[in-house]
């Protein structure tokens, strides 16, 4: 069976390139970044090429570039870090209520601790109301954590106004990016980004690697105790070849965004398009525009999203019904509800997440056995 894939914000393959540049460094380039001799340095090496190359892509300097193991590490590495080391000048940070649960079980955790958390709520878009924002800072807010685009429903956030009120009040401003970068152009200095979080296996690089950028100046607290790697920040011997990957990955992102943007739309909406064409009683979630280019997420009336997975499955299409995170949870999608999607809406959700191998062909097979499936499911509840 053929297997189409449409679910490209819960992981990505690796590129043939990306491999291609990891590949030495599993085998006869493996030596450790911290040692002196030659395969040391030239892991080294590679090390701070991928920081280099990570940093062009989002626009800041390579040393303020951080490797983390995940985007989860580096979302908890903000949050944390920033609590834990500003916690003399405050103890409430500002959210949104359709955070990744890398933020929100993050904040939940500091809120145990004595912490106060203050969590945005959304329009029927996704969108944060800046209002509410300005009106939840108080003297000890110490970080306002937004993030870049929702992995769930594509809503861009306004970022540049969200950065502007937190410079405004002296507050740090984290977004966790995981979605957007290598999807959208990012510029952390003309946005007024302080911190930003990333993952390489979002973006056709491989799983166990990710980064956190922090801006020259902000201190935060260190969570892995050991040598001195990443500047004393993060200690543990570097994953070099998911490094390299992640460098190279990053590479190919900024070469090809423009392409790359283009061709997502036009895929997205063309699906959209043909869904509401000729599958009634149908919701689209999330905002037309700003929503990320690849990203489509549909509520369908009377359906359980479940079954509807396992049929897509069957003809070997590969969706989801929201975060890759939370699947295997009994409740209904946070991030819909949040939207104001009733229960029985957010259970019928199916995300779909395009990637730039996917065609308008494998579109009309998307659809057509969409078509076929749901109205099956509604003959026989």
């Amino acid at each position: 069976m053929d297997i189409r894939y449409f679910d490209h914000a819960a992981t990505t393959k690796v590129k043939n390139e990306v491999l291609e540049e990891m590949l030495p460094y599993l085998k006869e380039k493996f030596g450790n970044a911290s040692s002196m001799y030659t395969i040391g340095r030239e892991s080294k090496k590679a090390l701070e090429e991928a920081r280099k190359r990570v940093a062009k892509l989002i626009n800041c300097n390579a040393s303020e570039i951080y490797f983390t193991g995940c985007g989860s590490e580096s979302d908890n590495t903000a949050i944390k870090g920033i609590a834990y080391a500003h916690s003399n000048k405050g103890r409430h940070i500002i959210t949104s209520k359709i955070e990744h649960p890398a933020i929100l079980n993050t904040c939940k955790n500091l809120e145990r601790q004595g912490f106060k958390v203050t969590y945005l709520n959304v329009d029927k878009q996704g969108i944060v109301n800046l209002d509410e924002l300005k009106n939840s800072i108080r003297n000890d807010t110490i970080l306002i954590s937004i993030m870049f685009a929702n992995n769930e429903i594509g809503t861009i956030q306004p970022i540049y106004e969200i950065a502007k009120i937190a410079k405004m009040y002296n507050i740090i401003f984290h977004t966790d990016a995981v979605q957007a970068c290598g999807n959208v152009s990012i510029d952390v200095k003309k946005m007024g980004i302080d911190m930003l979080s990333l993952s390489g296996h979002k973006l056709y690089a491989p799983k166990g690697v990710g980064a956190l950028y922090v801006k020259t100046g902000i201190s935060f607290y260190k969570f892995i105790e050991g040598g001195h790697q990443e500047k004393n920040k993060r200690a543990g011997t570097e994953n070099i070849p998911g490094i390299v990957g992640l460098g190279k990955a990053c590479e190919l992102a900024q070469n090809n965004l423009e392409n790359n943007i283009k061709h997502l739309k036009e895929i997205r909406d063309y699906y959209i398009s043909k869904v509401k064409e000729n599958i009634p009683n149908v919701t689209l979630n999330g905002a037309i525009e700003p929503r990320l280019p690849g990203n489509a997420n549909f509520s369908f009336e009377n359906i359980d999203g479940e079954a509807l997975l396992f049929n897509l499955d069957a003809k070997g299409i590969c969706a989801s019904s929201g975060s890759a995170c939370s699947t295997g949870s009994p409740n209904p999608s946070h991030v819909l509800l949040a939207i104001g999607l009733n229960e029985k809406l957010a259970n019928g959700a199916l995300r779909t997440t395009f990637g730039e191998e996917n065609t308008k062909e494998d579109i009309d097979y998307l659809v057509d056995n969409l078509e076929n499936i749901v109205k099956k499911l509604r003959t026989t509840k």
